[in-house]
């Protein structure tokens, strides 16, 4: 998984659930998988008319929910061939999304059922107990194409990066001629060129900080491709 939080974070929005706020999409993505889990085990704990199980399960069910609805409405979010991707696992004929659809209704009808005391909600939490590695490989699948996204959004920033690098590199040297001929023009002007002396000092050490700072984002920038 991509170490950078490249993808679009999430912020604090009145209609953003707290739980979502602040995540990386990669991040949200990676957590359905352990929440899928969670709720198989919690809906199977709660077929034993155990109702601190149910509420677990079904507090579980909504931030599922509720994160797969964002996960899907923020596509538009992404760039196109980035946006094409995630809705290629998703709707693509070997798409992840009918499944991840069938999981979800499965689960709200054992709960739903466990809850009204329906003589159904075992066989339906076996059928649902049945799904685990399907909803597994679905997420999974899902998880890896958020992933590779960010990785390509990464990819750009630091080629983007090292563009803005060595634009900046390229400023400094030039800034260093200009000082250097400012210093030169200040002492032949002697007396009258104290005061341009004085701004030439200054302009030479603002581009001696301009170079140890790129110099500085150079060496980020290649860290960051070698990792």
């Amino acid at each position: 998984m991509t170490s950078l939080a490249t993808l679009p974070r999430l912020t604090s929005h009145q209609d953003t659930p707290h739980h979502i706020a602040n995540l990386s999409l990669v991040n949200i993505a990676a957590r359905q998988r352990m929440l899928s889990q969670r709720m198989i085990l919690q809906t199977v704990m709660a077929t034993n008319d155990d109702a601190e199980w149910l509420r677990a399960a079904q507090s579980s069910l909504r931030i599922f929910t509720e994160s797969q609805h964002h996960l899907r409405a923020t596509i538009e979010q992404l760039e196109p061939a980035s946006a094409r991707k995630i809705t290629e696992a998703y709707e693509g004929s070997n798409g992840v999304g009918p499944t991840v659809n069938t999981f979800m209704h499965l689960m709200r009808s054992a709960l739903d059922q466990i809850e009204s005391g329906s003589p159904r909600s075992a066989d339906t939490t076996a059928e649902l107990v049945g799904h685990t590695d399907r909803i597994l490989t679905a997420l999974n699948t899902a998880t890896t194409a958020f992933d590779e996204v960010g990785q390509a959004r990464s990819d750009t920033m630091m080629k983007e990066l090292a563009g803005i690098v060595e634009d900046i590199q390229g400023v400094a040297k030039e800034a260093k001629v200009v000082s250097f001929n400012a210093q030169v023009m200040a002492a032949r002007a002697g007396q009258h060129g104290r005061e341009f002396a004085v701004v030439a000092n200054v302009l030479s050490d603002i581009t001696g900080e301009i170079d140890r700072l790129t110099r500085k984002a150079a060496v980020l920038a290649e860290r960051s491709r070698s990792k």
